[in-house]
């Protein structure tokens, strides 16, 4: 008996959504640059309100996604180097969510029209935090997702899809009642 293939649909949502992240981050630098020239207009306050809750809602979900369904799989590996980078990715996850703690006030002080922040400090945040995602979706790319495929052969990983579905419609639903 042979099996199930991992279907690859779960990795491709993944590496998607670090294209994504990626995109959010340049949004995010031209945003700092629009508020350094321009000061706050109507423009740049909505493309402060999209990439907060860009951060605060799918790239938190991502990380969910990965504790949830990829980095467990690998926690369990015999290969002491998989084990070590699932460890430093979930540290990462901490990381990256600080980063973002610190980001995420001045970014909602401007969807309200409000410039109390110094840009240079959102600047630098903004710097440390891209740096930080992209050695952390380079790790995942080359060494966790590769060995996740090997390790999710005859998982459900399309059950793992339709749980990540449920939990962000769960999300919207719960971002529309508060609004």
């Amino acid at each position: 008996m042979n099996a199930a293939p991992v279907s690859l649909a779960v990795f491709e949502f993944l590496d998607s959504t670090h294209q994504e992240i990626q995109s959010q981050i340049k949004l995010l630098h031209a945003l700092v640059d629009a508020i350094e020239n321009d000061g706050l207009n109507q423009a740049n306050r909505g493309q402060a309100r999209r990439v907060l809750d860009y951060f605060n809602g799918e790239a938190r979900q991502h990380h969910l996604d990965e504790e949830k369904h990829i980095f467990p799989a690998l926690l369990d590996s015999q290969n002491p180097e998989v084990v070590q980078a699932t460890e430093h990715l979930i540290q990462d996850h901490g990381w990256l969510e600080e980063n973002w703690i610190q980001i995420a006030p001045s970014l909602e002080a401007a969807t309200g029209g409000n410039l109390w922040f110094d840009t240079m400090e959102l600047r630098h945040a903004l710097e440390v935090f891209e740096a930080l995602y992209l050695d952390h979706i380079l790790l995942e790319e080359s060494i966790a997702y590769p060995e996740a495929k090997k390790r999710l052969i005859g998982i459900d990983t399309l059950g793992m899809g339709r749980e990540m579905a449920k939990r962000r419609a769960l999300q919207r639903d719960e971002v529309r009642a508060k609004a």
